[in-house]
């Protein structure tokens, strides 16, 4: 499928291969294909879909509403199991008024991503994000005058499944003061790109203060631990707490109700939204309340410079009980809350942080610990983890970066 990020390198572990070829390839395919099959299930119904992706054109170019009309088609239609779009010349289109092209796709974002690629090619114009020139619309002729296709149609297929954006730090360096009006924007833009595997890490801090709760956690405990809202993403990771806090109390029920939002508006467009996950990074105040527990206190993160006040952040030990529970308890609490799931969820371990051990064997307990946390709240559940940490730590070499991948079959 024709989109600029269609080369973003995505890490999903479950279909690493280190450990051993032959049996991971055909285990992760049959894994694929099973999530896939729940998703195709679950996905909202084509009248939903087709009414997003009917509200995005009118967005993006009201003045050609009527000259396109979608359709949402099985996988079938694509010569396969994979999916993508068919662009066509209406057939009513030699009738005044009528459509006069007809793009069908297996999902709202197949669709859209099919108006993008025939805006493209075939009016010339091109849609990008507002700082690299936005929607630039005018070379596309005026309805009633659009350019047809050749008689047999035009097919593209998807790839591979998914095409991932965002980093886990994205919600930082870009989305912290979005309001509903620019997430609509971005998800509109996402659609029309191909992209159906966004990052959703909105509103979490509202969720995590429900999960600590059920342990004993006050709120002005978790003061100390959340960021502020520009530094979200690094509290989130473990690198830091507290820095740039702490969360006014409206920033709680106005980000969960944007996630709600956000969420609800990918699942109409046919997207898989990624859930985060916990990874261990637990508040101070866990020693104190479960004093048996086994917690490990990371070190310094780059600018912090020891400070207490800032650094340094705690992790729960994976051998303990509790990793497991509290994991659960997070993806139950947020299938609670959102109502469902696309059963990927994202959590990257020690992002910018170097495990406190070398030992392959700690590695392998860490992540066989997560996804236990992840499957017994969602026995259909997939990690999902960047890869970028092991170009640029030397502490991952392929003895640490193989066991991760054991813990997934």
């Amino acid at each position: 499928m024709d989109s600029p990020l269609s080369a973003i390198s995505l890490l999903l572990l479950l279909l690493l291969s280190l450990f051993s070829a032959a049996h991971s390839s055909t285990l992760g395919v049959q894994y694929i294909s099973k999530l896939l099959q729940i998703q195709d299930r679950e996905r909202a119904p084509p009248t939903l879909q087709i009414a997003a992706a009917r509200a995005v054109l009118h967005r993006l170019l009201p003045s050609h509403s009527s000259a396109f009309e979608f359709r949402i088609v099985s996988k079938e239609k694509c010569g396969g199991e994979g999916a993508c779009f068919i662009i066509n010349n209406h057939p009513s289109s030699y009738k005044y008024g009528a459509p006069e092209i007809l793009i069908s796709g297996v999902t709202g974002v197949e669709v859209l991503a099919g108006l993008h690629w025939y805006l493209k090619y075939w009016c010339g114009s091109h849609i990008s994000w507002k700082k690299t020139g936005g929607a630039q619309l005018f070379s596309i002729p005026q309805s009633g005058s659009l350019p047809r296709v050749q008689d047999s149609g035009i097919l593209v297929k998807r790839s591979v499944p998914w095409n991932y954006y965002q980093n886990a730090v994205t919600s930082s360096y870009t989305f912290a003061w979005w309001d509903w009006e620019r997430w609509e924007q971005e998800i509109d833009w996402m659609a029309l790109q191909g992209i159906n595997l966004p990052l959703a890490f909105t509103g979490q801090e509202t969720i995590w203060r429900k999960v600590f709760r059920k342990f004993n956690i006050t709120n002005s405990d978790l003061d100390d631990f959340f960021g502020g809202p520009a530094f979200l993403a690094w509290s989130r990771m473990g690198n830091l707490h507290g820095w740039g806090g702490p969360l006014p109390e409206s920033w709680f029920l106005e980000q969960l109700t944007l996630q709600k939002k956000i969420l609800a508006r990918m699942y109409e467009l046919g997207m898989t939204p990624v859930l985060p996950a916990f990874s261990g990074n637990v508040p101070a105040a866990l020693k104190d309340i479960f004093p048996s527990a086994k917690i490990t206190r990371l070190g310094n993160w780059f600018s912090v410079k020891s400070n207490p006040k800032w650094c340094c952040t705690y992790l729960l030990d994976a051998t303990d009980p509790l990793f497991v529970e509290i994991g659960r308890t997070f993806i139950e609490e947020q299938l609670k809350e959102y109502g469902r799931t696309s059963h990927i969820y994202n959590c990257d371990t020690f992002d910018e942080n170097t495990p406190p051990v070398d030992d392959p064997g700690y590695i392998s307990s860490l992540g066989a610990a997560i996804f236990s946390g992840m499957k017994s709240g969602d026995e259909n559940a997939t990690w999902l983890m960047q890869g970028w940490l092991f170009s640029y730590d030397p502490f991952w070499r392929p003895p640490q970066m193989k066991v991760i991948s054991i813990v997934f079959f």
